[in-house]
């Protein structure tokens, strides 16, 4: 088996100092090259709300009437001190989190919470994957893609500097080092049918190896496989989703269902599961198109789910289209636990019933 070793800090300044140059010409202000200062264990906060160029204040106290002592902008990365809830119940919000920064407090929903952790490139792939491809996960809080080809999907369309972000995963079918020596990654949307086919729109991306952690088939062994009776319960009234094995509650967490009624009540099974998902849907103006989701575990005909999320840090709060969000190493848990496993390739399948998957139970508010 290989070893994959961080890079060390010399070489990770030389490889973001070329994606820092790339970004200059961006016309608001973001400085990705803030991540060279920060350890591979330092808690971070990607500012995760809103479209390119979004900007939010920073709070001397943690609520919204206090004093505006700087100014955060959407991708930019800065130090996660803790999480607090405030005192103030201001402007009708349910969630009262803040993130505490060294800059000011920031509203905990748009904040993801992420690291800057690189990797040591590989220049083959794994012998443990068995085909010419892996799965890959970002450790960094943004990358910059190069795309191969005009881009197909809504989400590359609309965006000036193409990015994925910390936690979303893709599949890898080339490895490329350029002439100055830097190792690409070719990203891929792998998609389980048949025959193991690319579908969906089929975008090419490049991205810097050093920015992802391969996954490996020993990292997605079924966790609790010999335990009967597993079924998952939300709570659309307390945004609580709950594992169980019989009347055994084995793990919990917060989550974030579908606002009004967007998420299905009933019980369900698990019809569907992938290792990485494109999902789209809603309407023009208030739609959504967005790639690499990963752990996502589908119960519903209408296409509700169980999966990963980094574009808001908003869980115990009805925000969704109808799926239910969690953070990335809930969803991953989660995608390990449900029945029936997903082989490492082609990295999903689509069940048979019943009586052979975990069942889904949505209680209503």
């Amino acid at each position: 088996m290989k070893t994959y070793n961080p890079m060390n800090r010399r070489d990770f300044i030389k490889l973001a100092a070329v994606g820092a140059g790339a970004m200059a010409l961006r016309p608001f202000k973001i400085n990705p090259g803030q991540i060279l200062d920060f350890t591979p264990d330092q808690k971070l906060v990607r500012v995760c709300a809103g479209g390119e160029g979004a900007w939010f204040d920073l709070k001397a106290k943690p609520y919204w009437d206090a004093q505006n002592v700087g100014t955060v902008y959407r991708d930019d990365v800065v130090e996660w001190i803790r999480e607090v809830v405030t005192s103030h119940t201001d402007y009708n919000r349910i969630n009262q989190r803040w993130v505490e920064t060294p800059k000011g407090y920031i509203y905990s929903p748009y904040a993801q919470p992420v690291y800057n952790r690189s990797n040591q490139p590989l220049l083959e792939f794994p012998s443990e994957t068995k085909e010419q491809g892996m799965w890959i996960e970002t450790t960094v809080p943004v990358v910059d893609i190069k795309l191969e080809q005009a881009p197909n999907s809504p989400w590359l369309k609309e965006l000036l500097k193409p990015r994925i972000y910390y936690s979303q995963v893709f599949w890898v079918d080339q490895i490329k080092k350029d002439e100055q020596g830097q190792v690409w990654y070719r990203l891929r949307e792998k998609y389980w049918d048949p025959a193991g086919n690319y579908v969906i729109y089929g975008d090419i991306l490049w991205g810097m190896a050093e920015a992802f952690r391969p996954i490996l088939p020993d990292q997605l062994t079924p966790i609790h496989p010999e335990a009967s009776d597993k079924k998952i319960v939300v709570s659309l009234l307390y945004q609580t989703m709950s594992c169980m094995e019989g009347n055994e509650e084995v793990y919990f967490c917060r989550v974030s269902t579908g606002y009004k009624d967007a998420t299905p009540v009933g019980e369900f099974p698990t019809w569907q599961k992938n290792i990485s998902t494109h999902m789209s849907g809603g309407v023009t103006g208030a739609g959504f198109d967005t790639a690499g989701i990963g752990w996502t575990v589908l119960f519903s005909s209408d296409g509700a789910a169980v999966h990963s999320t980094f574009w808001h840090n908003d869980f115990g709060l009805a925000r969704t289209h109808g799926c239910v969000n969690c953070r990335p190493e809930d969803a991953k848990w989660v995608f390990r636990w449900t029945i029936p496993s997903v082989d490492y390739s082609p990295g999903g399948l689509i069940t048979q019933g019943m009586n052979s998957s975990t069942h889904v139970i949505i209680m209503g508010a």
